[in-house]
């Protein structure tokens, strides 16, 4: 069974450090590190990733916190001084994929690099990340799914569940779920398809989009917080459909796109 100690890590006096902040700190970090060690790898400069970073990262929360409160609307409008206090939680990852790739297009065609190169370089690092950041909603008592009993349940408090579920007290521990699918896939990116698609830019990024995102639909199932509902099923699904596409699409230009440079 799964218990969060509370979203407070260590208080002293009017100086508050919460779980999320710590847990998003690592997850960023970690990721780095990958990023980093798969850039030296093929020869390219860090000092160039490191500045990338920062922007990534700005770029990534932004997003993240722009889709969130867009699709919360209904309770920011009435909050607008939550809009900033991001610790509280409320990051969500497709809003930070969007924001996180718009900004890295941007900075590359500043710097006149290759942008999918670069995207190769980040993607397992950010899933990694991803895998890591899961845990912050683990501590918030948040993204969790359905009621059950099984040996792996989490424990929610009654203030964070659902007005339908006030008389459970276990549910499915779904940030778990998607945490242990999204560090398989940094396995399969980092030790398999790194060195299969060497050398054809964009395919680690296409890849990441296409597993994670059917590892995010398939979770999206167990999830009981699904409350935007677009042609028929979750916003969230939604997303992970067209990220899908986006990935298949992306596979075959690259594919096409090399055949027709050995040409």
């Amino acid at each position: 069974m799964f218990k969060s100690p509370g979203p407070i890590a260590l208080e002293v006096g009017p100086i508050i450090i919460f779980w999320y902040g710590i847990i998003i700190a690592l997850a960023f970090l970690a990721g780095l590190a990958v990023t980093v060690k798969i850039a030296k790898k093929q020869g390219e400069n860090p000092d160039k990733i490191l500045n990338l970073a920062i922007f990534l990262l700005l770029g990534a929360i932004i997003g993240a916190r722009l889709y969130f409160v867009l699709f919360n609307w209904g309770f920011y409008k009435f909050h607008l001084q939550e809009i900033f206090m991001t610790w509280h939680g409320g990051l969500s990852i497709h809003g930070a994929i969007i924001g996180g790739f718009i900004t890295g297009a941007v900075y590359t065609k500043l710097n006149k690099l290759p942008l999918l190169k670069y995207a190769d370089f980040v993607s397992p690092g950010l899933i990694l990340g991803q895998a890591i950041g899961r845990w912050g909603n683990f501590f918030n008592s948040e993204a969790f799914g359905f009621p059950t009993d099984l040996p792996w349940k989490l424990y929610i408090p009654i203030e964070n569940r659902p007005p339908e579920y006030l008389n459970y007290q276990y549910f499915h521990p779904t940030f778990l779920y998607e945490s242990i699918w999204n560090f398989t896939v940094f396995l399969l990116l980092f030790f398999v398809f790194r060195k299969k698609f060497e050398g054809k830019n964009g395919s680690l990024f296409f890849i990441y989009l296409i597993l994670y995102s059917l590892g995010r639909f398939i979770v999206e199932g167990f999830r009981v917080d699904n409350i935007y509902i677009i042609l028929g099923m979750p916003i969230a699904k939604l997303m992970s459909i067209i990220f899908i596409i986006i990935g298949i699409l992306g596979l075959y230009f690259v594919k096409y796109y090399t055949k027709c440079a050995r040409q």
